[in-house]
């Protein structure tokens, strides 16, 4: 297999990965034939898997948007995958020119494109971290460059949290980040659930095995258990509803059934 230019010599391009994977799904160029076929086997099962994946980038648009809004000027975006056209930085700063934006993954590729994208834009940086360990993202240089957690900050865990098993304490991570920022902060979350899945559920269970046989085990919470991400938070309205809900632009009864899969939200913190 060949290795292209924008590929790091340090990572193995015969193994999926999830941020490829999801680069695939919405159509980019940034991902390897291995990344193609897990997508494909996954897409066997649940065939609207892109559809889920265009509904979660435009929920993470509106909710940028709305942050700007109100008011918020930095953005801090954990687990922020493979830049693709209407970015955070690119929302963020057409609503609020100047704003401060940090991508922070864990995928090497991520965070080489990340780069390459953002060069010359010093209002923006990417962080090589992982959401697991919260300390280690709220100390990197870049972050203290950029975020001052003295003031309100916009807190994206889109489409990262059903990447985190239980083991691994994914509340307690987002309590610990929660605990970092300042009165009027905002956390814009999506997770993965069989609720609202147009299929049976053990179809879908199919989907969740793909995602197993690759290392990167997916797993799909129900509304009450993402809804506890939220502690400490004081929900926006509409609530933690399904991602066409969320303040939609256009009519949710117009938007293809995959698009309910799972949920939305935004927090505030008092």
């Amino acid at each position: 297999m060949e290795r292209p230019a924008w590929a790091p010599r340090s990572i193995d391009i015969s193994v999926p990965s999830v941020s490829r994977i999801y680069d695939f799904y919405l159509g980019g160029s940034h991902n390897f034939e291995v990344d193609r076929e897990a997508a494909r086997r996954a897409m066997e099962f649940m065939p609207g898997l892109p559809k889920i994946m265009q509904a979660n980038r435009a929920f993470m648009r509106r909710a940028v948007r709305f942050a700007a809004d109100e008011g918020i000027t930095q953005f801090l975006d954990i687990g922020s995958g493979i830049p693709t056209f209407g970015n955070v930085h690119e929302v963020a700063q057409a609503a609020s020119p100047g704003a401060h934006v940090v991508y922070v993954d864990h995928d090497p590729v991520a965070v080489a494109h990340s780069q390459a994208v953002l060069e010359g834009n010093t209002d923006t940086d990417v962080v090589a971290a992982d959401l697991r360990k919260p300390q280690e993202i709220l100390a990197a240089s870049q972050v203290r460059r950029l975020i001052d957690l003295n003031r309100p900050v916009a807190l994206l865990l889109v489409a990262i949290l059903h990447f985190v098993e239980d083991a691994d304490d994914p509340y307690g991570a987002v309590a610990e980040l929660r605990d970092a920022l300042a009165p009027g902060s905002l956390l814009i979350l999506t997770h993965a659930s069989y609720e609202g899945i147009p299929l049976p559920p053990e179809r879908a269970e199919g989907t969740v095995g793909v995602y197993k046989d690759i290392r990167n085990p997916l797993i799909m919470r129900s509304r009450e258990e993402i809804a506890q991400f939220f502690e400490g938070y004081d929900m926006v309205e509409p609530g933690l509803v399904a991602m066409p809900r969320w303040r939609p632009d256009t009519a949710p009864e117009d938007e293809d059934p995959y698009a309910f899969s799972g949920f939305a939200g935004v927090g505030r913190t008092a």
